[in-house]
């Protein structure tokens, strides 16, 4: 009887044994597929690459003079991908290439009117980095290597005046009175009387007076007669205002008084800043010595040219009114030219853009 319970217990023992394998068995078979596909996706995901971030070059258009280009065409090639993109630089001359993907040298070239075409050097741009492209100075086409040395500043204000005298807005209209240059020389007394004889005799000026004088007779004034006779009269009186004017007010006075009667561009700084200098400029001006002074001969032009048109406008239009109505209409004509001057007559001038500001 001793044997078989032995034998039992054994069997018992064995079968437990077995169970307990079959159980350890289960639980790795199913436990260790999900372990493994879940060290595996990680796996997988520790080793990807992730995606580079793209780059971006920009830059600003200028010329050799350090004048902004706006309007510039910029184009950007990239050998490795073969892209090409072309944009056009905004007023400021600026241009941007955004989404750039890293590990290409690229070329960028800008060409514009009138200017020698520039191209970069090949530039890398690595992942996330903003390059921002220098030296790209489009040279003035035609331009000769020479160099002019002169010995005087007399000599270098007469090469400015000379250089003013070919200045017109839309290649006709005359625009001699306007410096575009950083440090000009200062004129002398022979300069500044030539630049406004210069200036009474240019076509423009007497087409000028010919169309204010047909306004005029529409309006019936001055009271002149109307007809031939009375047209005559009113285009005499046109072109003998503006003749005493630019003579008294652009030579006589700023000789006397040692100013300067050109507008001096300022060209930078905020929109505000520069509306002022325009609106200030017909009662400040530079004088001969450089520095900012009150605009007496601005503004004693404008006077006499009214005190001497008591001369020959009928008897019905003289008196101060004439004056003081002369002096204003003037001096608020001078302010909104020098407005136009400052934002708008440059770009419309031929050559001035190349001008150093």
């Amino acid at each position: 009887m001793t044997r078989p319970l032995r034998s039992t217990r054994k069997d018992l023992f064995t079968m437990k044994s077995r169970y307990l394998l079959c159980a350890l068995v289960f639980c790795v078979s199913t436990v260790m597929p999900a372990s493994a596909q879940q060290f595996a996706s990680t796996g997988l995901r520790s080793v990807s690459t992730p995606e580079p971030q793209p780059g971006s070059i920009s830059g600003t258009a200028m010329d050799t003079n350090n004048d902004i280009v706006p309007g510039a065409t910029v184009v950007l090639d990239d050998p490795v991908y073969r892209e090409h993109r072309t944009i056009v630089a905004d007023d400021n001359g600026a241009f941007d290439f955004d989404n750039l993907r890293p590990g290409s040298d690229y070329h960028v070239t800008i060409s514009a009117d009138g200017l020698v075409t520039w191209t970069s050097p090949p530039v890398a741009v690595n992942p996330g980095q903003f390059v921002f492209l220098t030296g790209a100075k489009l040279e003035i086409a035609g331009a000769v290597s020479s160099v002019t040395v002169y010995s005087s500043s007399e000599q270098i204000a007469a090469e400015q005046v000379r250089i003013e005298e070919h200045q017109r807005v839309l290649g006709f209209i005359p625009n001699f009175y306007v410096v575009y240059d950083q440090n000009p020389a200062p004129l002398t007394t022979r300069l500044k009387f030539k630049l406004a004889l210069r200036t009474t005799i240019d076509p423009i000026v007497f087409v000028g007076a010919a169309g204010l004088a047909g306004m005029n007779q529409a309006g019936n004034r001055p009271n002149y007669v109307q007809g031939a006779k009375g047209y005559g009269q009113r285009f005499g009186a046109a072109y003998t205002d503006s003749f005493v004017n630019i003579m008294i007010g652009g030579a006589v006075l700023p000789s006397l008084l040692h100013q300067d009667p050109r507008y001096y561009y300022q060209g930078t700084g905020t929109a505000k800043s520069r509306a002022l200098h325009a609106l200030s400029s017909p009662f400040i001006c530079k004088g001969d010595n450089g520095r900012w002074q009150p605009n007496y001969s601005s503004i004693g032009g404008d006077l006499a040219t009214g005190a001497i048109a008591n001369a020959y406008f009928p008897s019905s239009n003289r008196g101060l009114g004439l004056v003081f109505q002369g002096t204003l209409i003037s001096t608020g004509g001078r302010m909104v030219n020098d407005l136009l001057q400052e934002f708008i007559f440059r770009r419309l001038t031929p050559g001035a853009r190349n001008r150093i500001r």
